[in-house]
């Protein structure tokens, strides 16, 4: 392999490909322009098979598989400094309608939009609607799978949208980050549950000769509606901590392990302490995955799920992928079956461009 398993991992599903495959479009006096993108699509089975005491339909369906749209700008301002712009869209390759049914938007989510200078000496800054800096640097060698299967914090943690993030220059492997998201009231009826508040997250990272190490937290805000209610997913007014190590032992073999956790909160609960053990191998035009997480969670009963990805580059453009997930969600209460998943299963077909 070109690069090392440790670094594709850590690239993710997507990253990995973009970086191989994007298309440079302009490149001239020190301005270029790559696009890039996916058209993925696959067929899923299993999962939730009880919600809410409702028992839910999990036969299989054709679906997309996080097919995307790009565009990467850049320009070199000095020898040192230069400036970039992101912007990437989300769209459903299945079907004519989006995810919000909507017929008439070409695209479902912009799911990356900002600007930011880059300074080899100085570091890197950057605002707008990005990947949490946290995902990116402590809990991203978990996320390498196209579907399910990662269960620690993911990209829209505290983040996507009115943020702000400094990362900086590497120092002999070492690497700190620091970003900032804005929640205003501005527009909102006065007295209104919501707050204006500015929410952080940090850490440190540090690389070297395929050991990679990072700690950090996030300061997991409990995000409002404005009637008061909590916005389904978000944080719960405590702080999340986190630890990843990972290592490649020999070329295609990398292991990792993580750790995240966060306090119970006496007005939206949600704490809890979970463990991840996992490995990659690539072999040829293979590459294995396997993971296994420990929950804990302080108002819930522990679970201990477990995933397995396989998948087999047929080109440098096309790859086929196969995953399995079980979530080990099995609650009852008083005898009456809550909430329950079957095993997840699904297999697919990706075209990086």
């Amino acid at each position: 392999m070109k690069k090392t398993l440790l670094a594709s991992a850590i690239a993710g599903a997507l990253g990995a490909s973009v970086a191989a495959q994007a298309a440079t479009v302009y490149d001239q006096d020190g301005t270029r322009l790559d696009v890039y993108g996916r058209i993925a699509m696959a067929v899923e089975g299993g999962g939730t098979e009880y919600s809410g005491g409702q028992a839910i339909e999990n036969g299989a369906e054709f679906v997309d598989a996080s097919s995307r749209l790009g565009l990467r700008g850049q320009q070199q301002i000095s020898s040192d400094l230069s400036a970039f712009a992101h912007v990437e869209w989300r769209f459903r390759a299945d079907e004519a309608n989006n995810r919000f049914g909507n017929d008439f938007d070409a695209f479902s989510e912009t799911r990356q939009s900002y600007i930011g200078l880059r300074s080899n000496t100085w570091g890197t800054v950057q605002a707008g609607n990005f990947d949490s800096f946290y995902f990116q640097a402590v809990t991203k060698p978990f996320d390498v799978y196209v579907k399910e299967g990662f269960e620690f914090a993911g990209h829209a943690t505290q983040s996507r949208g009115d943020s702000i993030g400094y990362i900086s220059p590497n120092l002999s492997g070492f690497q700190a980050f620091l970003q900032a998201k804005h929640y205003s009231e501005r527009g909102e009826v006065e007295g209104s549950e919501r707050d204006a508040e500015i929410v952080t997250q940090g850490g440190l990272k540090y690389e070297a000769d395929g050991l990679r190490l990072a700690l950090g937290y996030v300061d997991d805000k409990a995000v409002l509606n404005t009637g008061g209610s909590r916005v389904s997913g978000t944080g719960n007014d405590e702080v999340r901590y986190g630890g990843t190590a990972a290592y490649e032992f020999v070329p295609g073999f990398v292991a990792r392990v993580g750790y995240e956790t966060r306090d119970d909160s006496s007005v939206y609960g949600g704490g809890f302490d979970q463990w991840g053990v996992g490995a990659s191998f690539a072999v040829t035009e293979w590459t294995f995955h396997a993971d296994i997480y420990d929950i804990d969670p302080d108002n819930g009963e522990s679970r201990t799920s477990w995933a397995l990805g396989a998948m087999y580059d047929v080109s440098n453009n096309f790859d086929v992928f196969a995953e399995l997930y079980d979530s080990d969600v099995d609650e009852r209460v008083g005898g009456s079956q809550v909430n329950k998943d079957d095993v997840y299963w699904v297999v697919g077909a990706r075209y990086h461009f």
